[in-house]
């Protein structure tokens, strides 16, 4: 192809704008796609959230039933007043069925067995509490690795720049630069378009949970809180969810 034809600028601005296009657009997506894997972690922990925190706490709110007793055992572990608490749910009988379905009830009497059903719930509930944290340290992680990426990605691709440069590029005998040209606002229009966010921090998403204290650091204050419940209604309960009074509990 002679030096002098037209078409020769013409093909050259094209590989120099898809070149610009693939490196852009490549980077991008790799953003994009560990945005939306972020978020699929996120859903996958609210899941550990919901299905088995909540019904840790769930237990322990219907066995101590009292509005009054359960602030003092929020208040006792540091957990938010309102996660998952509901006066309702010391009420309904098909969710004290759901929620103890399977689970152990041991101890000779009644009293022993309704202590040890709700310290083997603060157990299930610390166990849990702590893979949530770990998995939200790891989110929090990973929300600062995205955010790098990003800003990693505009000091290499500023597309005010580029979008200028691709100006420049066409048939220099053409006003504007590219035939057809660029409208005025139209590259900044398109930058703004184009702009990834910042990933949100998983709180945005999620609760945050303190650390529970160990069971030993709290069982005295803990069994004072058991034993007026047992007292109130204790006894009830755990005749409700013995074999014979309910075939899912065992």
């Amino acid at each position: 192809m002679s030096p002098n034809n037209p078409n020769i600028h013409e093909v050259l601005a094209y590989e120099i704008k898809k070149e610009i296009a693939d490196r852009y657009f490549g980077f991008r997506k790799l953003i994009e796609d560990d945005k939306l894997d972020f978020a699929e972690k996120t859903r996958q922990y609210s899941f550990i959230l919901e299905k088995r925190i909540s019904f840790d706490l769930i237990r322990i709110y219907i066995a101590l039933k009292n509005e009054a007793l359960i602030h003092r055992f929020l208040a006792l572990t540091g957990l938010p007043i309102d996660l998952f608490y509901d006066p309702y749910l010391t009420q309904s009988n098909t969710i004290r069925q759901r929620v103890f379905s399977g689970m152990h009830i041991h101890g000779l009497f009644h009293a022993s067995r309704f202590k040890n059903l709700i310290f083997d719930c603060y157990e299930r509930l610390e166990v849990h509490v702590s893979e949530y944290r770990r998995r939200f340290d790891e989110l929090k992680k990973y929300r600062e690795e995205i955010n790098q990426e990003i800003e990693i990605f505009y000091r290499k691709n500023d597309l005010g720049s580029i979008m200028g440069f691709l100006k420049t590029l066409g048939d220099p005998n053409k006003a504007g630069g590219m035939e057809g040209g660029m409208e005025m606002g139209m590259a900044q229009s398109m930058e703004n378009k184009m702009r990834i966010e910042p990933q949100l921090p998983p709180e945005h998403y999620l609760p945050v949970i303190q650390a529970l204290p160990p069971m030993a650091s709290i069982k005295k204050e803990l069994k004072s809180i058991i034993r007026a419940a047992y007292e109130e209604h204790g006894a009830e309960l755990i005749h409700l969810l013995s074999p014979k009074n309910s075939k899912s509990v065992r």
